[in-house]
């Protein structure tokens, strides 16, 4: 395959930009980094601008900016970023200076008055189409199910869905979860989720940055057909040790950081505290588990080797064990979890080159069993991923801003199922895979900016090469409205077999010679305002086809013997829909509503056939399809101490397939003999009834005896104790079925206590 042209190709491109150029010499730039004044930590997406001119930039994702093309003469620099206070500075440039400047912004303190948010180049790049950024402090203080949860938090976001209250899945436009990928310090995660999806495996007390790509997401990303997700965990803190400790009814966490001589280090860890409870309800309950536990451990290791050379080493490892006795003679052993390992060395060629280069390392593992009857039923599901990945951003002047890099890597699955001890299916997959990409944000005019892409991705087994061009086009009419539109092609050689409701038994399984990758085209339009200071509207529009998508054949009982290759059905689908956002950054009051209407359909051959023509498949809705989708978040700053936030919450209602009843069927040919035969509807032709709920948070912040700061926060989930249905469970015995309405969380009020100290 192409991935040794590639590293020439990569090779040729690092030595030529990194040379000395020549060009406008006799101009001058600004660069450097922008951090946290208070903890050193980098500020990405932070915005820089020359004063009076339409000159400026974002930082990029490790903080890094640069202003190139200045004409020499004195100038006011300035740097904005939500939550910090507006900097300033003066600063004279000479004929070709290369000015280092290291920007610190202030937090800002609490304040009573209204406070203004910048506008004119607020969120620069956070307002580009299809993305989306979540604060960690948003995060920490929305309402949760026992606890502040990442992916819980963007489900709020339009374009996101849940599953339900017991899954923190990504449905995101149409996607299922594994056609998102998700990144931790560049590094691919493909166990997101503990506590069998009912929140993430990422820590807040680690995150720094949490920004979502919904779609129609740039050439420097590739690999899943829908959305990327980007989280970077904190560098640690550069100018002092500080610590925290929470205590809440789920888990409890613990955190350090600090700095040592040219850097730093940051260590969290969490895990769950269900012991007790589980040893109370053993005495009370039947069917409880024998154990249950999940733990996870973050952590990053920072050293500045000068100015233009930084490395990091950081790492991940978390896991899930479950141990449930349901029976007298049966019971469900659980064991998985994903560990992540990367290193990676940021390097400053000039003020025009910048580059990071990142050796990466990640392990998925999934070890499911089931006893029945002393008859073991295990599995072993297992990824090792190894790769190489590199990013240049280069700025040859004013007008332009080309990245390019590459991504190679060893990809090794194992997939064993096992009946009694012996083995029933098995398959081992080692492939070589890699990608190239280069696009240019191109600055066509002051209202017209281009951003065109390509990307080049190739899969060793079965000998897959794709082309993905992407293209997105921007117009400015004013300071205040952007007009966006966005295309790209995409490409998956992954797939995640999963239980919409419990994950579990979740399978990775990837394309092999005879399982072509899913493809599939996206649409993008939209508009970004600002109709007054401190508020955004915007709205977007999408549509995404996706086709060759594969998965395990329900319809193969036995798969003993067979090729890999054979073991799949492929289908295609669709999505559209819009999406309405409003938000208030302005004064004691903030917060956002979000509405998305969406439609998502799947199709798949000899599947949801109508009676009068079999053979002919027809589209069906996914479960996750929810045609309405209404957040509303709000904060407010009682005082210095105290503060409240609010959610709601309304969609509607999940697709289900109903169950007519029951039917006896003869065997006549052979046997003769009778049997039960279950009919149903159509798929997913039913709803559930429409799903909302309300939840708030009080907290208040103090001291925990003069050695560090305190916060109490009381949460209500499911203020007005709406049951919303989960599922209906059928009784086919009686005719016509009975239908019993399965739950969801009533009224539910928990505390918990954070020292930081």
């Amino acid at each position: 395959m192409a991935v040794r042209g590639v590293k020439k190709l990569i090779a040729v491109l690092v030595i030529f930009l990194s040379a000395q150029f020549t060009y406008g010499q006799q101009s001058a730039s600004v660069n450097g980094y922008i951090s946290d004044a208070e903890t050193g930590e980098t500020l990405i997406s932070a915005n820089i601008a020359l004063k009076d001119s339409r000159k400026g930039t974002s930082s990029n994702t490790s903080g890094y900016f640069s202003l190139t093309d200045i004409d020499p003469g004195t100038y006011t620099i300035v740097a904005t970023y939500v939550g910090y206070q507006r900097y300033e500075q003066e600063i004279s440039l000479e004929p070709g200076q290369s000015l280092r400047l290291d920007i610190k912004l202030d937090p800002e303190g609490f304040q009573l008055e209204e406070v203004v948010v910048e506008s004119e180049r607020e969120k620069e790049e956070q307002r580009n189409i299809g993305i989306a950024q979540m604060q960690t402090k948003l995060i920490k203080d929305l309402p949760s199910v026992l606890q502040s949860d990442v992916f819980r938090s963007l489900q709020l976001l339009p374009g996101v869905k849940a599953a339900s209250d017991f899954s923190s899945g990504l449905y995101i436009r149409g996607g299922s979860p594994d056609q998102t990928l998700i990144l931790l310090d560049r590094t691919t995660v493909y166990n997101p989720s503990h506590f069998f999806g009912f929140f993430s495996t990422f820590n807040p007390d680690a995150v720094k940055d949490v920004r979502l790509y919904k779609g129609g997401y740039p050439a420097k990303y590739g690999g899943r057909l829908g959305s990327v997700l980007t989280i970077f965990n904190k560098d640690g803190n550069r100018n002092e040790f500080e610590g925290s400790v929470s205590v809440g009814l789920l888990s409890s966490r613990a955190s350090i950081e600090g700095p040592f001589k040219k850097g730093s280090y940051m260590l969290a860890v969490r895990r769950s505290t269900l012991e007790p409870a589980l040893a109370i309800l053993q005495n009370t309950t039947e069917n409880v588990p024998d154990s249950f536990y999940f733990l996870d451990v973050n952590g990053k290791v920072n050293y500045d080797a000068n100015e233009n050379n930084k490395i990091s080493l950081a790492f991940y490892a978390g896991t899930d064990n479950l141990e449930f006795p349901f029976a007298t003679d049966a019971g469900i052993d659980l064991n998985y979890g994903n560990q992540t390992l990367s290193s990676t060395w940021t390097h400053i060629f000039s003020d025009k080159v910048f580059s990071n280069f990142t050796v990466t390392g990640s392990r998925y593992f999934n070890y499911p069993s089931i006893n029945l009857a002393s008859t073991p039923i295990d599995r072993s599901n297992n990824i090792y991923d190894f790769s190489l990945k590199g990013d240049i951003e280069y700025l040859p002047n004013d007008n332009h801003e080309i990245s390019t890099g590459f991504w190679i890597g060893n990809l090794t699955l194992k997939l064993q199922d096992s009946f009694d001890g012996e083995e029933t299916f098995s398959s081992r997959i080692q492939t070589q895979y890699g990608s190239w990409y280069i696009q240019d944000k191109w600055d066509i005019t002051d209202q017209w900016i281009a951003t065109p892409g390509l990307r080049i991705a190739g899969f060793s087994e079965g000998q897959y090469l794709r082309l993905e061009p992407r293209m997105a086009l921007e117009y400015r009419p004013t300071d205040r409205i952007r007009l966006q539109g966005a295309y790209g092609r995409y490409n998956q050689f992954l797939t995640l077999i999963s239980n919409e409701a419990f994950t579990g038994f979740d399978v990775w399984l990837t394309t092999d010679d005879g399982v072509p990758p899913a493809y599939g085209n996206q649409y993008v339009v939209g508009a970004k305002t600002i109709p007054w200071e401190g508020y955004g509207l915007d709205i977007e529009l999408y549509y995404r086809s996706m086709n060759d998508l594969f998965e395990l054949n329900p319809f193969i009982s036995d798969q003993a013997g067979l090729p890999y290759e054979e073991i799949f059905r492929f289908g295609e689908g669709y999505a559209y829909g819009a999406e309405l956002f409003f938000e208030r950054q302005i004064g004691r009051l903030t917060g956002f509503a979000g509405y998305t209407f969406s439609v998502t359909r799947r199709k798949f051959p000899n599947f949801n056939d109508p009676i009068n023509n079999q053979g002919t498949a027809r589209y069906y809705p996914p479960k996750y399809d929810r045609i309405h989708d209404l957040n509303i978040v709000l904060q407010y700053d009682l005082s210095k101490q105290w503060s409240t936030t609010v959610t709601f919450n309304y969609a509607t209602g999940q697709a289900y397939t109903k169950p007519l009843g029951r039917t006896t069927a003869f065997d006549v040919p052979t046997s003769g003999l009778s049997f039960d035969q279950l009919i149903v509807g159509r798929v997913n032709a039913s709803r559930l009834p429409d799903y909302n709920r309300l939840d708030f948070s009080f907290s208040r912040k103090g001291t925990f005896f003069g050695m560090g700061e305190a916060e109490w926060q009381f949460q209500v989930i499911n203020a007005y104790s709406r049951r919303n249905v989960w599922f209906y469970n059928y009784n086919l015995d009686e005719n016509p079925a009975e239908r019993e309405a399965i739950k969801l969380l009533p009224i539910l009020p928990t505390i918990s206590y954070t020292v930081d100290f």
